[in-house]
């Protein structure tokens, strides 16, 4: 009885903590997109050939639909702002990127394998069901629900 008093205690206490790290988790994909966000606008050309080189349709438009997808959700997540709305276009991401680019690899991300984009998307899904936690504009302009 000792340890499940100690686990309840130490359950409650952990629940405590929930917002610092839905707070974290958005800061630190909204840090993973950025770099990959920027690379595309600077080249949107070299994107667009990339995109084509792979089979996927319409490379241009979706090029700057993923750049743009990316960086607006690197501003949305850093502020907390429809945090759950801007993770599924950004979970459609991480899927191509999983199918197109990463999937012959394995899972390994030593191997350029589709591991890290596979993290991405469950961060993205713990956003989805958790929401952005206490320190976002979501909370602030929606109220405790958000």
């Amino acid at each position: 009885m000792q340890y499940k008093k100690f686990y309840l205690e130490f359950s409650r206490f952990s629940s405590y903590l929930k917002s610092s790290v839905l707070l974290f988790v958005r800061l630190t994909l909204a840090y993973g997109f950025y770099e990959p966000a920027m690379m595309k606008w600077k080249d949107m050309g070299a994107v667009s050939q990339w995109f084509a080189s792979m089979g996927i349709p319409l490379p241009t438009l979706n090029a700057y639909m993923a750049a743009t997808t990316e960086i607006v959700g690197v501003i949305l997540l850093t502020l907390g702002l429809f945090t759950r709305l801007i993770s599924l276009p950004m979970i459609v991401i991480m899927i191509v990127a999983i199918v197109t680019v990463h999937w012959v690899h394995g899972f390994s991300a030593a191997g350029n394998g589709f591991e890290i984009p596979f993290y991405y998307i469950l961060f993205l899904l713990t956003l989805i069901t958790f929401g952005a936690g206490k320190f976002s504009l979501d909370r602030a302009l929606f109220g405790k629900e958000a």
